[in-house]
């Protein structure tokens, strides 16, 4: 057994366990970096990289179908799945350098690809090593959660970790699931010349605004996704070449494939939480604000403490424990301000407060503004009108902010930013937004929010004349 002792133990090499390494050691830290299966782990592998790429793709398609539009004549958008895959693996290997092994060992990080298991408090096995480090994060990031349904394991069915090896283009691709994953993915596919059918226990986008996510799923149908919602499964069989999931009511789905995007679920099984005292409840790790668990030389951050589990919150959450770690200062996760975006056409974007939640939270104190993005003028100009912003207000701040409409992902960066700064919705509307932009819907929300205050009051009329005489 070979010992090694180190500043910081980081098992997992996702976007947070790398953000953490290469921030420790490029702050004078010695870092190991655990790491059993591939560098870069669910979002470069098999998550928002490969599907983004997908997305990019059955744009194309879809873009030439609806050419004449703009006054150009229409091609096939006829898609080569193969040739598809194969663009998706394309990215892939474009982006690895950043998050591989070379690179990280260059960085100083002593990187070494096995899986970690804790063997007491401060102490890790990966492989021939054991591992005593100062303190420890746990990066190990989540899988997709398959449902216990009779008669799935006896079928062969996709997840987002194997779809992306996929050559063979699916003749009808059947999703189990109406969350991001499987609404970006029956879009995608439908637009790459599939038929796509959608079973949801539930309601579809279930997380997002039900006004706004409506206007997704009305989109969708529109260029032929089946969707079935409040649909529960009751078994999965194959029969004749084919994959039939049957519901609850009897009503049966036949297709060539099966996608199961049905959640995602932490990986802590390798752990052996136990040995190092670490409490883990509904499947993922317990933390406090600071995201240490109750092995104080422990932090997790990422999927594994549940709650919002996106790429960009694991990266949220390194930059929180870097300053805890390293510096010893007090640091706090915060959730007001994280964005979330579902990457269907037209985008659906969210922080902080639904209408619904921020009603419940303030009551009469809440105030609602709108903007229709088919006010905007490049959204008309490029034939994408139809959205709408939602400014969730309080005492002029904004609490929360939906929108759904073209790059809605990129609009809701800056209340990110507002919301986290507690900026008022005086100085969003202050800013200029070059014209014509799509960032214009912004400062119109936000001047939405002033527009009865002054163009409807009485008393604003009665100055402006007074104003008027007296000056002039």
């Amino acid at each position: 057994m070979k010992r090694i002792k180190t500043d910081v133990l980081v098992i997992g090499a996702g976007s947070g366990g790398l953000s953490v390494a290469a921030g420790a050691v490029q702050m004078g830290a010695r870092v190991v970096l655990l790491e059993g299966g591939k560098m870069g782990g669910d979002c470069l592998n098999y998550g928002c990289v490969p599907s983004k790429a997908l997305i990019a793709a059955a744009g194309v398609a879809h873009a030439q179908r609806g050419a004449e539009r703009f006054g150009i004549a229409p091609g096939s958008g006829r898609a080569d799945y193969a040739a598809v895959q194969a663009h998706v693996a394309d990215v892939i290997a474009q982006i690895a350098p950043v998050d591989s092994q070379e690179r990280f060992e260059g960085l100083g990080v002593r990187v070494i690809r096995d899986y970690g298991r804790f063997v007491s408090r401060r102490k890790v096995r990966a492989g021939e090593f054991l591992i005593k480090a100062r303190r420890i994060v746990i990066a190990t990031g989540s899988s997709p959660m398959v449902p216990p349904i009779d008669g799935l394991g006896d079928v062969p069915y996709l997840t987002n970790e194997t779809l992306f090896d996929l050559r063979e283009k699916p003749a009808h691709l059947l999703i189990i699931g109406g969350g991001p994953i499987g609404m970006e993915m029956a879009q995608a596919h439908v637009r790459l010349g599939c038929q796509v059918t959608v079973i949801e226990a539930a309601r579809a986008l279930a997380k997002d605004d039900p006004e706004l996510s409506a206007q997704v799923l009305d989109s969708l149908r529109a260029e032929g996704v089946t969707l079935h919602e409040q649909t529960k499964i009751a078994k999965v069989r194959q029969t004749a070449g084919q994959i039939c999931v049957t519901a609850q009511d009897g009503q049966e789905y036949c297709g060539s494939h099966l996608l199961v995007a049905a959640g995602r679920r932490a990986n802590l099984d390798r752990l052996d939480l136990n040995a190092a005292g670490i409490q883990a409840q509904d499947g993922v790790i317990s933390v406090n604000a600071g995201l240490r668990s109750t092995n104080r030389r422990v932090y997790a951050i990422g999927d594994v403490v549940g709650g919002l589990q996106f790429t960009h919150v694991a990266g949220y959450h390194a930059g929180v424990i870097l300053k805890s770690m390293l510096f010893g200062l007090p640091a706090r996760a915060g959730r007001a301000h994280i964005p979330w975006v579902t990457y269907t056409a037209p985008e659906l974007a969210q922080v902080g407060l639904t209408e619904a939640e921020a009603k419940d939270r303030h009551g009469d104190k809440l105030e609602v503004v709108r903007f229709d993005t088919g006010e905007n003028d490049r959204a008309l100009a490029q034939r994408a009108g139809g959205g709408v912003i939602k400014v969730m207000a309080v005492k002029g701040r904004p609490v929360g902010v939906s929108i759904v409409g073209p790059q809605a992902g990129e609009q809701i960066a800056l209340w990110s930013l507002a919301i986290v700064n507690r900026l008022k919705l005086g100085q969003i509307a202050a800013m200029v937004a070059p014209y014509p932009t799509l960032s214009e819907i912004n400062k119109r929300a936000a001047g939405a929010y002033f527009s009865p205050r002054l163009f409807q009051s009485p008393a604003i009329k009665r100055i402006v004349r007074l104003i008027q005489r007296v000056i002039f």
